[in-house]
């Protein structure tokens, strides 16, 4: 490590001078720089290509874990740790997840219970639903981002952005989730006590396609804690850290990220590290 330093910032200082400093020989110096490079570090520099074409491929937002796991399915053998170490020492550092709840604006109307009771694990595709919205700020003003997962694969099976937070916005993405996935029996749909899932436009859309209503206590999002990792997810590692100019470039930007991004490609830990639609494709040939 030492003469890989000296090598690296020798036309900065005098190789004598830093040899000095750093208490080794110059002639050690050139015997290492004559050195045939070894096998370990020629393999560490192809793992470090697929490392940087897997973070990159990401958006900057996989960490060690995930990139493993594309490193193996590229072929390449390696450990886990040995991926931390090139990661670190190529400076390729993941962004952080946000941290902290988010906030009750107040009482909501109690029209159903909570059946779905924090029981996140489905059985097949079509069998819990969860749904929220969540809020991007543009130059002319807040995007509202309305979503549908399915609990089975967490993949977003619907979704709708409007300007404005009325029933539209979150009936808009439970038919797009009807129409893609189609009816389906004893389906579990959760959500908030918003207003505009109490809302009776939206509870009439629930009977007329068969679908339960369940929803989470005032004030608890632990009760809905798996949309909120999926909100999170789409702010640390797309939304937080852009400025859009206008609701068209956010409401761009978020599709790309649910559907070029989050559902054919991102790896998740619930998952095995699979995507959600690789997850969804397995359990159909099994």
């Amino acid at each position: 490590m030492t003469f890989a330093f000296v090598a690296k910032h020798r036309h900065i200082w005098p190789v004598s001078w830093m040899c000095a400093v750093l208490g080794v020989s110059r002639s050690g110096f050139h015997a290492w720089l004559k050195r045939p490079i070894s096998a370990r570090a020629i393999y560490d520099a192809k793992l470090v290509l697929e490392i940087d074409k897997s973070f990159k491929a990401s958006d900057r937002t996989y960490g060690a874990r995930r990139v493993w796991r594309d490193v193996l399915e590229e072929g390449l053998a390696c450990g886990l740790h040995r991926i931390e170490r090139l990661m670190r020492q190529n400076a390729m550092r993941a962004r952080p997840k946000r941290r902290g709840n988010p906030k009750d604006d107040g009482e909501r109307s109690v029209i159903a219970g909570n059946i779905l009771d924090r029981d996140f694990q489905a059985d097949r595709p079509n069998q819990k639903w969860l749904a929220d919205f969540t809020y991007i700020w543009t130059a002319e003003g807040w995007l509202y981002v309305s979503v549908v997962l399915d609990l089975f694969s967490r993949r977003v099976v619907g979704w709708s952005m409007k300007a404005d937070r009325d029933a539209s916005l979150v009936m808009d993405a439970l038919m797009m989730a009807v129409w893609r996935r189609g009816k389906a029996d004893a389906l579990l749909h959760h959500s908030d006590q918003g207003s505009q899932y109490t809302s009776e436009q939206f509870q009439r859309l629930l009977l007329d396609n068969g679908i339960t209503c369940s929803m989470s206590r005032a004030g608890n999002v632990w009760d809905n804690s798996a949309m909120e990792s999926f909100f999170s997810s789409l702010k640390t590692e797309r939304t937080a850290r852009r400025v859009y100019r206008t609701r068209d470039a956010a409401r761009a930007d978020a599709f790309d990220y649910i559907e070029r991004f989050y559902n054919p490609r991102r790896r998740h830990s619930k998952l095995g590290y699979l995507s959600p639609m690789a997850f969804e494709d397995r359990a159909m040939q099994t």
